[in-house]
Parts: C-alpha cells; sequence; structure tokens
C-alpha cells in the first residue's frame, strides 16, 4: 500500500462531518439571467448563524490538522527557522538614523534610532508594546519637514483601517494627538501638522464588510482634536475613487492623485510658495501610472509608463506642468523600469529582466553614470535620502535572506552592512528560470528551487505559487517558511503569470478583463509542464495563491480538479459577480469588469468565477481555503460561501476545509506567531495529503 494510498484512507476513517449549511433561496437577475446565491446569509458576518457556522467549520478544521502526526514537529523546525536576527536598511532623518529591527521571534519589527551609523541604538517605537498578542501593527512612520515630529500609523487585527499617533521628537513622548477612520493613507506633513485620507465612521457592526466611499483629505494640526481637522479636498461627483497628497522636502510643492477607475492614477500639481494657489492638472486619465520622484528649481522628475509600457522619465516645469508639455528624459528600454528614486542627487532606476532585477545609475541630466553590480540574481531596494550621499540596497533571492549592502555612489562599489544567519544549508539548494508555452502559445517564465541533485522521476512534491494580476510584480524572494518543504525534496515554483508587471502593461493589460482566462492558463500550463519534463505528478502537486492568488486557485481547481493534488486559495475573490459590493472592491474593477458592465463580462466572469463553477458530484483536490474575521480587503464572505458550496458539490474522500482565523485580516501586520501557526498548518495539511511524512 503507497503512503498516498493510506493517507487517502486515514482521511476515510476520520469520517468528515461537513457542518450543515441552510440554503436560502436568494437569488439575483444579471440581463434576465437568474443566478442563485444560496448561502448568502454567509455575507453578514456578524450574525448569530454565521458566528456558529464559522465555529462548527474551525472545530473539524482544527480536529483535522491536529490528527497530522507530525504537525507540531514542523512547527518547532518552522519555528527555528524563523528565530533569527532581521535588520532593515538605515535611513537618517534630521541628523539621526532609524532601522527596524525584529529578534527572531518577536510578532512586530521594532523601530530603533542611533545617533549615528553603527552606534548604540535605542528603541524609538516598539508595536510588540501596544498589544499583548502582537495584532496592533506598525502601517508607517512619517517625520517632518522641520523635524519636530513624528507620525506613525497602525492597524489593529489586520484591518485596513488606520489609526493615527505623533511622537514629539524633542521630548520622545506621545502626544495626545489620535486620527480614526483613516484608509489608504500617509502622512503629509506641512509645517506643524499633516494631511491624511479618510472615511466618515462607518456603520457599527459594518466596519469589515460595507462599501468604503466618499474618501476625503483632511489637515490635522498637532495639538487639536481630530473633531477640529480641516476638511481640504473631496470629489462627491467620485465617492468610490481615492484620494490623497504628498509634499516635498521643501514644503513648495504639493502633489494630489485620484485613483481607483484605471490601471493607473490622475496627477495634479500646486506650488504651495503661492498661498491662494489651486491645483493644477497634469494629467487627464487613469489609464497610466504617473509617480512624481523629485523636484529641484520647478523642474519635476516623473516616473511613468504613459506612451511607453515598459516605463519612463520625464520632466515637467511647475508653471506648465500638463502632460504635453513634459520632456521625455531617460526613455524606455527593453527591460520594464520598475522602481525609481533620487539619492545623492543621482537617479537610482531599477529594471525587471526576465522577473528579475537590474539597477543603473542616472544623472539629473539623464544620462547614464553606470550600471550597478549586484551579488546575484535577485530583487533590490535602494533606501537614501535625495541630497545626502549614503545609500543602501537590500538584496535578496529565493535561497539568500534580505541582505543590505552600503553602496559608495561616487565609486560604485558595494560593501556588505548586514547579513542574517538562518539555521540552514544555504548552499544545498539552487535556483533555475525555466520557460514554457502557455495554451496560446505564450512564452511564460517560472522560478524552480530546490535541493541540488534533485531527480526526475515524476515523484517530486511541488508547490506552485502565483498571482497574475493588478500589475503586481513576483520577483525572487526569501522565506524561511518554504524551507522545511525544500529539506524533504520538495520544489518551489513560482510562476510568472500574465496579469502582473513583469514585461510592462501589455503582458499586465494580457491578463485583465476578457483576457482573465489567459492567467489560468498560465497556471495550469505551469503544472502541465512540471508533469511532462518529469519535475513531479498530478499526485504532488500542490497550487497556493492569495488574493487574487486565491481566486487564481479556485478558478484552476475548478476548471481542472483532476490536475492537482492539494489547493490552497488564501483570502481569495472567489465571488466573481458580487466582489464589487464590499468595501473596496469597486477598485478592482479596472482589472476584473463587473458583471453589471454588459451581457458580455456577465458571462465572462460567470464563466471563472470560482463560486459559480463548483459542480455536484466532482471529485476536488484536498483543499484548505483561508481567510480571517478582520480581512476587510477581501471580505470572509468570499470563503465562506466558496466552503460551503464546494463542501456540498465535492465527492470523494479529499479534505476540503476552511481555516478562519481570528483578530486577523488580509494578511499584512500579521504578528508572527500567527504567521508560524498559519504556515505548519498549510504545510502539514499539503505533505499528509501527498502521503508524505516530515522527517
Amino acid at each position: 500500500m503507497t503512503m498516498a494510498t493510506a493517507a487517502t484512507l486515514l482521511t476515510q476513517a476520520q469520517g468528515i462531518q461537513y457542518p450543515k449549511a441552510e440554503k436560502g433561496n436568494t437569488a439575483d437577475i444579471y440581463f434576465g439571467t437568474r443566478v442563485e446565491d444560496p448561502y448568502r446569509w454567509l455575507e453578514n458576518d456578524t450574525s448569530a448563524q454565521t458566528a456558529a457556522w464559522v465555529e462548527a467549520e474551525n472545530k473539524i478544521t482544527n480536529e483535522y490538522l491536529n490528527k497530522i502526526p507530525f504537525r507540531q514537529k514542523l512547527l518547532k523546525r518552522l519555528t527555528e527557522l524563523a528565530n533569527y536576527d532581521k535588520v532593515g536598511a538605515p535611513r537618517k532623518h534630521h541628523g539621526k538614523w532609524y532601522f527596524y529591527r525584529h529578534d527572531g521571534l518577536q510578532n512586530q519589527s521594532v523601530l530603533y534610532q542611533t545617533d549615528e551609523l553603527g552606534g548604540e541604538p535605542r528603541v524609538f517605537l516598539d508595536p510588540n508594546q501596544l498589544s499583548t498578542d502582537g495584532t496592533v501593527a506598525l502601517k508607517g512612520t512619517y517625520f517632518s519637514h522641520n523635524g519636530r515630529w513624528a507620525a506613525y500609523a497602525v492597524s489593529r487585527s489586520g484591518s485596513d483601517w488606520q489609526e493615527f499617533y505623533v511622537i514629539d521628537l524633542q521630548t520622545g513622548q506621545l502626544t495626545n494627538d489620535h486620527i480614526l477612520w483613516a484608509k489608504f493613507s500617509g502622512a503629509a506633513w506641512h509645517g506643524d501638522g499633516f494631511y491624511y485620507s479618510a472615511y466618515d465612521a462607518p456603520t457599527q457592526g459594518k466596519e469589515f464588510s460595507n462599501v468604503n466611499a466618499g474618501h476625503k483629505i483632511y489637515y490635522h494640526k498637532i495639538g487639536t482634536p481630530q473633531s477640529e481637522d480641516v476638511l481640504f479636498y473631496q470629489n462627491p461627483a467620485y465617492p468610490k475613487r481615492f484620494y490623497w497628497v504628498e509634499t516635498n522636502e521643501a514644503e513648495t510643492v504639493m502633489y494630489l492623485y485620484e485613483d481607483g477607475a484605471g490601471a493607473g492614477n490622475t496627477l495634479y500639481v500646486r506650488d504651495m510658495r503661492q498661498k491662494e494657489a489651486q491645483f493644477m492638472q497634469m494629467t487627464a486619465d487613469m489609464d497610466y501610472q504617473y509617480q512624481p520622484i523629485y523636484d529641484e528649481n520647478g523642474r519635476l522628475y516623473i516616473f511613468t509608463n504613459y506612451g511607453a509600457p515598459k516605463g519612463r522619465i520625464m520632466t515637467a516645469d511647475l508653471h506648465r506642468p500638463g502632460i504635453g508639455d513634459w520632456t521625455e528624459l531617460i526613455g524606455e528600454q527593453g527591460d520594464v523600469l520598475s522602481g525609481a528614486s533620487v539619492i545623492n542627487r543621482q537617479l537610482v532606476l531599477t529594471y525587471q529582466k526576465d522577473a528579475a532585477d537590474r539597477a543603473s545609475l542616472y544623472g539629473l541630466d539623464g544620462k547614464l553614470i553606470r550600471d550597478v553590480q549586484l551579488p546575484g540574481v535577485g530583487s533590490v531596494g535602494f533606501t537614501g535620502n535625495e541630497r545626502e550621499p549614503e545609500c543602501f540596497y537590500t538584496f535578496t533571492s529565493f535561497t539568500v535572506p534580505g541582505t543590505i549592502y552600503r553602496y559608495d555612489m561616487q565609486t560604485g562599489q558595494s560593501v556588505l552592512y548586514a547579513q542574517p544567519t538562518v539555521k540552514f544549508r544555504q548552499g544545498d539548494y539552487q535556483t533555475v528560470q525555466v520557460f514554457f508555452p502557455s495554451k496560446d502559445g505564450t512564452r511564460i517564465p517560472m522560478f524552480l528551487t530546490y535541493k541540488k541533485g534533485l531527480k526526475l522521476n515524476g515523484s517530486n512534491p511541488v508547490y506552485l505559487y502565483g498571482y497574475g494580476g493588478f500589475n503586481i510584480s513576483l520577483g525572487p524572494s526569501f522565506s524561511a517558511m518554504r524551507i522545511p518543504f525544500l529539506e524533504q525534496g520538495g520544489i518551489y515554483a513560482q510562476a510568472t503569470l500574465r496579469g502582473g508587471s513583469e514585461y510592462g502593461e501589455e503582458w499586465h493589460q494580457a491578463g485583465t478583463k476578457m483576457k482573465k482566462q489567459n492567467v489560468f492558463d498560465d497556471f495550469i500550463g505551469a503544472a502541465e509542464w512540471l508533469i511532462s519534463e518529469g519535475y513531479t505528478s498530478k499526485e504532488r502537486i500542490a497550487i497556493v495563491g492569495g488574493s487574487n492568488g486565491g481566486l487564481l486557485v479556485g478558478a484552476c481547481m475548478t476548471q481542472r480538479p483532476d490536475l492537482f493534488r492539494v489547493a490552497i486559495p488564501q483570502v481569495g475573490v472567489m465571488d466573481m459577480l458580487r466582489y464589487h459590493r464590499f468595501t473596496i472592491g469597486w477598485n478592482w474593477a479596472p482589472d476584473y469588469g463587473t458583471s453589471e458592465d454588459s451581457p458580455e463580462m456577465f458571462e465572462y466572469l460567470r464563466a471563472y468565477s470560482p463560486l459559480h463553477n463548483l459542480k455536484p458530484g466532482t471529485h476536488y483536490p484536498a483543499t484548505l481555503v483561508t481567510t480571517a474575521d478582520h480581512d476587510d480587503r477581501v471580505v470572509p464572505a468570499h470563503s465562506f460561501k466558496f466552503a460551503a458550496t464546494l463542501q456540498e458539490c465535492h465527492t470523494g474522500t479529499n479534505p476540503v476545509l476552511i481555516r478562519i482565523d481570528t483578530k486577523a485580516g488580509h494578511g499584512g501586520g500579521k504578528p508572527l506567531a500567527k504567521v508560524l501557526e498559519e504556515q505548519a498548518d498549510i504545510y502539514s495539511f499539503i505533505l499528509y495529503n501527498m502521503g508524505l511524512r516530515y522527517k
């Protein structure tokens, strides 16, 4: 008897009895077509009925996971691997240096301050002191330009809602300033106050599900209550858009951003030296991205993909800022421009070539100074100030944890500054990049990381990960959580799917709206290629993805349930007909389209919507759906309705479970303790249902 057979029999012997979910008679009519929604009641996340269902589902899921004989051993190894010192790149503010550090097993990273580089650090802000369980996370820190104040934003239990607090930098003490109901906002300083973006206080009990509309910008003066904050900007004509402002260091230029109705943003600028000056419109559409990166003597430097799908740098005049008067400084290249900043009055540009980074230095005149010699194939991020010489970059790859280098901008030399030590044999593993044809012949890249000496015997376990959407790039990255899987002979496969930004705006658009099926075809093609090339078999493939990647997993497991052994859709968008009716779901319409757009768009969405393509009597892969009670990005109703329908439709002995976390959200800021528990559950579920044991 094989181990896979043994695992199947064990599941069968457990006799999982899924909670009985009441079916209602709710339905919607789309262009004359009736669509049943029997589990609509699960959208009410505060009802007693939903709470009882959640409790029952978590009970059987926890019982199943706790019976996996090696789960605790795997959790112990994950904890050991996570226990390493992580240091962020230092950043200078008003003569002091600040950096994040995580001692290994803290729930949240701590922000430290030093008087000089390498000096004795002292705690500036410790989020671990803000809650007993680590569920209050630091979202951002913003230093005033006059050196007097620092505002910081926190989120609670993983929610996107933000609260702002202020530290007096002269005394180090917290002020009485406290801002509530901010969202998708930074703090743009002007004098002894800052601008922030917020919504009206939501209806009690619906804080995490109701549609977010009416984004407003306020000005808060230090020392005054929020009730006295001045409404600075709103646009009632477009309540379902985002608005925020930025100010430059000299507080002479202010930018206003508007987005939420396209693949990019609209940009406005205001000359703050003129007291009564109004915003001047720089761009007229939201189809392209416009990101100011620097200004000098009224000359504005802008990173954009307007007229250049792979990105370019342009300049504008503050007094004639319309896009028709812009001048190209650094034109589009063969690789995608993925990042741009100014350090020491030099342009630092990051490009992506086949989803991996390279970097170059340019003068403000647009002339190439030199290419930056990076340590290898991976991802890089630069840190520094516009007019100061110190420059750092963080480099990471699938086998190299985030390592910081100090970069000499005069000589081009990189010197190791901080390197973490993780308790695994780094030299035992390798990463290769392969290319395979998708269904329509498009050439798709994929990174494979595995132990050296891998045999192509068709039996290696594979963790296949993807995203494919919203112009988001999926480059090389390190995660200690993957190591136990690699140690067991597993392969971590990361597919570069259409819908992302890895090859520019055309690559993004090829995975949107009525081309979204391309993304699923790419992911299915990745699995088929891994099988055909002898890396693995259908019995050893787990597909994993979160958010838009959860949609990816849901669509692929419903379209090809025969192709995968395990499916892990995390915080996924599962109801493609109603997604735009919750919190900020309307903001995803430029990528997805909505069921209200046209009969053709409705039919297209219904054809792949994971919830609407579960078929009774189908044998689905072993599935662990994950979500959380405070997810106000992709509301848990998506996962609730999908899990209830899956359990109703599924036949066979594979477990189809849902794991619903508490005091957690979409994933950002999740305390390490919760991360470790979740990853132990996921990896033990994967290995166990592949018939493998953790050695």
